[in-house]
């Protein structure tokens, strides 16, 4: 992922020092497994564990002779280890390596990406019980619908993320799995005891069944997981953005002091940063794509999933990290004007409490196909002739109490209710 969009904890992750002392983690720990067996010589477990050591430029060099990047790295190692260096890698194949040291990177990864699903959920409910009782229009197909408050539409928002965070933490599970079973997983050069020992050093665990590599499904899983994570945080920016429009103007994103919203027009305050969660969401799905046709390799293994994953594994980690942020940033940081809510609620001239003059009308006896044409023409006249909906309602059924049908509480009688569930959520 390019510099712009990796933040330092996550990108740290996934360099080629990090990769390759995952690579190390597994070859020791099955080097000393295997001396427990009694198959290598302690002292040759225990002197890998004292000398083992790689630079990423000396393996890239080899790998120069020997187009093979694990090899690479097995030969360096094993020089560095000296008369005992024979013994690293004993009995593996390279996918027993790559595989257990990615699931290694990828439980990391999440770590970092789980953490910052919760900050942007808690963000969310915070800001939602903050709001719960900001009056504001719903808005169905983008017309105004009936009234809401902003509380509300953030707490939707709110479980949502609180979703995207159980699925984050449920796929990042399924994948703290390894495996040391060989070419074909026969365990023919690798017992199962050994591949038990090794994961239990590393805190994983082993796949049941496995081929040359974990099963690709796993890896799919969480990449459309990711994705979905990052449709959560494109619906909340998409919303943001809306309501950001200079018509609008009920919501900003945040703007810091000194930043330009455009380089020629300086009265520009534009929603960046939810227009950069929106485009990326977009390239979290490419890499769910990419993962799902990964899963179906030849017999017990090829390598065209092999490229791919080099380039969206970390990329996709790497990119919900830094959205996340953004969206945590945004939900803190963002102005809310109240105000302006409330003026356009007027916008239709009260024609929004149409819903509560049709059930008042059936109640007074009118049948409901008369009583929604009534409110139905009334209703659009008052928004094409910008005459309040309330007066032209009275003329037309002067024996209704106004005052109960254009009631803005009559909305809010039950989201006590809604917003206890967001307090448990919280707790």
């Amino acid at each position: 992922m390019i510099p712009r969009y990796t933040r330092p904890v996550i990108g740290a992750v996934w360099t080629p020092q990090a990769k390759m002392e995952a690579w190390l983690e597994v070859e020791l720990a099955a080097t000393e497994a295997w001396a427990e067996q009694g198959a290598v010589p302690t002292a040759a477990a225990a002197a890998a564990r004292a000398d083992g050591a790689f630079t990423v430029e000396a393996v890239e060099e080899r790998e120069k002779v020997t187009d093979h990047d694990v090899a690479a790295f097995v030969d360096v190692v094993a020089a560095s280890v000296g008369e005992h260096g024979r013994w690293i890698h004993y009995g593996l194949t390279s996918s027993d390596v790559l595989d257990t040291a990615l699931a290694l990177q990828l439980q990391r990864a999440g770590e970092v990406v789980v953490a910052g699903a919760r900050a942007y959920r808690d963000a969310l409910v915070e800001r939602a019980l903050e709001q719960r009782d900001t009056l504001c229009v719903g808005r169905t197909h983008g017309v105004h619908a009936e009234p809401t408050t902003f509380g509300l539409r953030l707490a939707g928002f709110a479980f949502e993320a609180d979703r995207n965070l159980t699925r984050l933490e449920q796929s990042f599970d399924q994948l703290a799995v390894g495996k040391l079973s060989g070419a074909v997983g026969t365990y023919a050069s690798v017992p199962p005891a050994v591949e038990a020992r090794v994961m239990e050093r590393l805190g994983l665990r082993r796949e049941d069944v496995a081929t040359q590599v974990v099963p690709r499904d796993r890896h799919a899983a969480l990449l459309s997981v990711v994705a979905l994570a990052g449709a959560g945080l494109e619906r909340f920016a998409t919303e943001i953005r809306g309501l950001q429009k200079t018509e609008v103007r009920e919501v900003e994103e945040p703007f810091a002091a000194g930043q330009k919203g455009s380089s020629a027009m300086p009265h520009k305050r534009n929603p960046i940063r939810t227009e950069r969660v929106t485009g990326l969401a977009r390239v979290l799905r490419g890499y769910a794509q990419t993962g799902l046709e990964n899963v179906a390799l030849w017999h017990e293994r090829d390598i065209s999933h092999s490229g791919a994953e080099r380039v969206i594994l970390p990329d996709a980690t790497i990119l919900l990290d830094y959205m996340q942020h953004l969206g945590t940033g945004i939900a803190e940081g963002m102005t809310i004007h109240a105000e302006r809510m409330r003026e356009n609620l007027e916008l239709t001239y009260g024609a929004l409490f149409s819903q509560r003059a049709l059930t008042a009308l059936v109640e007074s006896g009118m049948t409901r196909d008369d009583a929604y044409r009534v409110v139905q023409e009334n209703a659009q006249r008052a928004w094409d002739t910008r005459t309040d909906f309330r007066e032209l309602l009275g003329a037309a059924a002067p024996e209704l109490d106004l005052d109960a049908v254009f009631d803005y509480g009559a909305y809010l009688t039950h989201l006590p209710e809604i917003f206890a569930r967001l307090e448990a959520l919280q707790a």
